[in-house]
């Protein structure tokens, strides 16, 4: 079919991520002839170097931690260490399973798939293993890297980026992580569970800082009790091989060592190159510039998921490229409120979060506007269980709708569905307050936090 010169697709796709494959799929389901284009394997960063392999790691990070700590549940078993090959079987087996699955999708939704590395030739046509491939729209989804510091090489061999420490054959006997935001610190807690003797640098005041500072507090006590160390609030200045690994020197002089140094600073769009510039797509820092409709300024080119200056996070790619198509196909559709996207760093303990934070709040509506409670998971009986410590805040516009949840706990990214909801529909704490929530669950704390807020708390004190 693309070999046809006279082939006009109503959508051609270039990058087959979470963005642009949810585009693929949803614009083949509402009738239109779509192409998609992808250089490596459809699924992009999310299924193959991103969120569903270190989520595996995480997973048999926590076994590690469940068998070395199984005395206390009256379990009497042995660690005998980390096998890592079988670990990596195990994680790749889980993203061989999704891709077949993911292949089976594009394949029975009559998508015409183009493997072969794209580049836009002109508004309204892409590139590819030789071919132009034709479209009345073209949607550009090309995604993102790791990124690195200036003057800081990731050369894959003791400065790493998290593609190579997925693949790691080996579990580093310490590690040095440069950035403490989600990919940092989940890295961290990974290793941790493994043996490795890990310190965190972040240059920022806190661990995860775009989250509530409250739910970042909580996380370094709880990384603190596990052992793992971290460094706040200096920059990165330089780091240098040592005959054993390397040496980070910071900015104000201090120096740290390890086998491994994991640079975890953020990843950046995959944009260069590509023909964007000369098709006259508006770009800043390499990131495409798009309005609430994800169109560019070019009207029949659109961009979506880490190429734009939205949330990285996969689901939020998936909402962008369903946008896209449903626009394309005429229906109609509403902008996406990224504050009312649930974000989840799957750390141990988890940090969950929806909405805005309380700092936030107060900027918005004013100090003496906002009310924040806070809900301890000690009170919740499955938590006591499980054995996990943290709490839920909520945040409220006074005598209004809840605008934050932020949760700090194991399984809490479990808890943001109905948090999401909560914000999304603009609940009042007293309409929550009415839901019955089962008990024991996890769940139940979230509805008596809800409680608490509106002034009839049980298993809390007033």
């Amino acid at each position: 079919m693309a070999n046809d010169a006279s082939t006009v697709f109503d959508l051609v796709i270039l990058g087959g991520g979470s963005g642009g494959y949810a585009a693929a799929l949803r614009g083949a389901q509402l009738g239109l002839d779509v192409a998609l284009i992808e250089k490596d394997k459809v699924g992009g960063t999310c299924l193959h170097r991103g969120c569903i392999p270190t989520k595996a790691l995480l997973h048999a990070g926590e076994i590690a931690d469940q068998a070395r700590e199984s005395e206390q549940f009256g379990v009497k078993a042995t660690f005998e260490g980390i096998d890592v090959p079988a670990v990596h079987k195990y994680k790749d087996g889980v993203i061989s399973g999704l891709y077949k699955g993911l292949q089976g999708l594009i394949a029975s939704r009559k998508v015409t798939y183009i493997e072969g590395e794209g580049r836009l030739s002109s508004p309204t046509s892409v590139d590819v293993n030789g071919q132009r491939v034709q479209g009345r729209h073209v949607l550009l989804a090309t995604g993102s890297v790791p990124k690195s510091l200036p003057g800081l090489e990731i050369d894959g061999n003791r400065i790493i980026s998290s593609d190579h420490a997925l693949v790691l054959d080996r579990v580093p006997k310490s590690a040095i992580i440069l950035g403490g935001g989600v990919i940092g610190v989940e890295f961290a807690s990974a290793w941790k569970s493994f043996g490795s003797d890990v310190t965190v640098i972040e240059g920022l005041k806190h661990l995860v800082p775009v989250e509530d500072e409250n739910s970042s507090k909580l996380l370094e006590r709880a990384f603190r009790k596990r052992g793992i160390k971290f460094n706040l609030g200096t920059f990165f200045s330089k780091a240098e091989y040592t005959q054993d690994g390397v040496k980070v020197t910071l900015a104000d002089g201090k120096e740290f060592e390890a086998e491994v140094l994991l640079v975890a600073v953020g990843r950046g769009p995959v944009s260069q190159g590509l023909g964007y510039e000369e098709a006259g797509v508006a770009m800043d820092r390499g990131y495409v510039l798009v309005d609430e409709y994800m169109r560019t300024n070019v009207p029949t080119i659109s961009a979506v998921g880490d190429l734009v200056p939205t949330l990285q996070l996969a689901h939020v790619g998936f909402a962008e490229g369903i946008l896209v198509a449903e626009r394309l196909a005429g229906l109609k559709t509403v902008p996406i409120d990224y504050d009312g996207v649930p974000r989840v760093t799957y750390c141990h303990p988890e940090v969950a979060s929806v909405g805005i934070t309380e700092a936030k709040a107060k900027e918005i509506y004013g100090a003496d506007k906002v009310v924040a409670l806070k809900y301890n998971l000690a009170g919740n009986g499955k938590s006591k269980i499980l054995q996990t410590a943290g709490e839920i805040k909520l945040v409220q516009v006074k005598d209004g709708a809840v605008v934050g949840v932020h949760m700090v706990g194991d399984r809490m990214g479990e808890q943001v569905g109905e948090a999401q909801l909560i914000y999304n529909w603009e609940a009042l704490p007293a309409e929550v307050a009415q839901l019955i929530h089962a008990h024991p669950t996890q769940n139940e704390a979230l509805g008596e936090a809800h409680l608490a807020l509106a002034g009839k708390p049980l298993h809390s004190h007033d």
